[in-house]
């Protein structure tokens, strides 16, 4: 008989230097570096995968990749990993993992989590998983449009729709929104704003160290320019109203903010 109370959870994750493009540049002030990028992107995959492996509601974590060094770093954590990711992206992906382990375990709950949630939390996971007591269910991230978690409900097919407007997506398919105090599962990184508002919830160890490292603390490039014309210009005042529209395209007040 199956625990709906607990879960098999899939984390699809791309190859380093492809995943999360729109965060190039925010480890290391908007320079770029593909080192600098992977390094990020594996602290984002780490921490996530470390709190849901510490989630009681989580029987066996499963990270789709073909990616060697995010594989021998999730293993390492206590991970299973599936490297034959066929072509197709995000849902094929999930769908083979999910394929994987109705096989081996027909009839479980399982879950379909996104590995860009560096804050999260594993008592919020496991909250939520019990909040959903075998139903096909979803968490909708900060603005309501996307999925930062969907399970399938208990002896069902997963059924990933991931993508612009997934969260439509999959209430239309039968996923229905949880609402609860999990604000770190909520969470997802897609920039470097993104990357400091969720750190006021508490990064996971490695984001941390990351960040503490970090002169810029995840600041994109336009960004990291308008701190280093501001520590040029503080000594004359800051910078003129004409200085400051011509070289960022913005007047003072948002420039200053």
């Amino acid at each position: 008989m199956t625990n709906p109370h607990r879960i098999d959870l899939i984390i699809p994750v791309k190859s380093l230097s492809e995943a999360k493009t729109r965060l190039r540049g925010a480890a290391d002030g908007g320079t770029g570096k593909m080192n600098a990028h992977k390094r990020l992107v594996l602290a984002i995959v780490l921490d996530t995968v470390c709190a849901a492996l510490r989630a009681q509601a989580v029987d066996s974590v499963l990270v789709v990749t073909p990616d060697p060094v995010v594989a021998r770093s999730v293993e390492r954590l206590g991970a299973r990993v599936l490297g034959n990711e066929p072509a197709g992206g995000l849902n094929a992906a999930l769908n083979h993992g999910a394929a994987l382990l109705e096989r081996e375990r027909p009839g479980r709950v399982v879950g379909a989590l996104p590995a860009d949630l560096p804050a999260l939390r594993h008592r919020e996971l496991s909250a939520f998983i019990s909040a959903a007591d075998g139903r096909r269910a979803l968490c909708a991230d900060r603005d309501g449009k996307g999925t930062t978690l969907l399970l399938s409900a208990a002896g069902e097919g997963l059924f990933p729709a991931f993508g612009i407007g997934s969260a439509l997506a999959h209430q239309a398919s039968g996923a229905i929104v949880l609402e609860g105090e999990w604000p770190s599962l909520r969470s997802d990184v897609d920039t470097a704003s993104d990357l400091r508002t969720v750190g006021g919830l508490g990064f996971g160890a490695r984001m941390a160290a990351l960040g503490a490292a970090s002169e810029f603390a995840f600041w994109d490039k336009h960004e990291a320019a308008m701190i280093d014309f501001a520590r040029r210009w503080q000594p004359f005042g800051g910078g003129t109203s004409d200085d400051i529209f011509s070289t960022f395209g913005v007047p003072p007040r948002p420039y200053f903010t």
